[in-house]
């Protein structure tokens, strides 16, 4: 398993180490709650979860910190499959680094929009960031000149899934959809400085778009 693991992430140690922090942070919350399925609140998992009231002061980390939190061990396992097939293809294809920022912009921007758009829901989960990718996946496609109609139809069934399942944060998954996309062309550019430059710019836009999200939750200590 070790091994086949290694190949899997071979090329992509970013992706590798987000899998192996998500992985932890599930197997810490499991154990405190005593179960493989709902074990967010019966855990540390209730302080890294995003939720619109307690973001504020040092509670704007729950932004970044609720997309390595999953809900249940089929949430931990789909997510990470998902990441260990795009986002390490990804990763290869537009560098560690860049990779890393556009990563983290794809969290921050899910949870701007969860805030935007859903202030008092819950959110977990990597699914956001990981909807950023697959925007940035048929930019390589493109970039590569290569059927793109694989990595769109994995978009389109993924919106379904959205739509059709339970417990499923619709505005997570658009807020990273549509930073995957405004990021996508650049950050698949062949000039190394415009991938780091796009994947900065993007992280900054979002993390700007995070603080005018947690507007209402500062406030409401006024």
């Amino acid at each position: 398993m070790q091994q086949f693991a290694q190949r899997l992430f071979r090329g992509a140690p970013v992706s590798a180490a987000i899998a192996t922090a998500c992985t932890i942070v599930f197997a810490v919350m499991a154990a405190q709650a005593r179960s493989l399925r709902d074990v967010v609140w019966d855990s540390v998992g209730a302080y890294l979860v995003l939720w619109g009231p307690e973001v504020r002061g040092l509670g704007a980390a729950r932004a970044f910190t609720a997309g390595f939190v999953h809900l249940d061990l089929t949430h931990l396992v789909l997510n990470m499959l998902l990441l260990a097939v795009i986002g390490t293809e990804v990763e290869r294809a537009v560098g560690s680094g860049p990779f890393a920022l556009a990563y983290a912009a794809g969290v921050l921007g899910s949870s701007a929009a969860v805030l935007g758009f859903a202030f008092l829901t819950p959110t977990a989960g990597a699914s956001g960031a990981l909807y950023a990718l697959m925007a940035v996946f048929v930019a390589i496609a493109y970039r590569r000149h290569v059927d793109p109609r694989p990595a769109i139809a994995l978009i389109a069934v993924n919106v379904v899934y959205t739509f059709i399942a339970a417990n499923v944060s619709v505005w997570g998954h658009a807020g990273g959809l549509v930073i995957g996309a405004l990021m996508a062309w650049p950050l698949t550019s062949p000039n190394e400085r415009v991938r780091w430059l796009s994947a900065a710019a993007a992280l900054v836009g979002a993390a700007g778009a995070v603080a005018v999200g947690a507007a209402p939750a500062t406030q409401m200590l006024t």
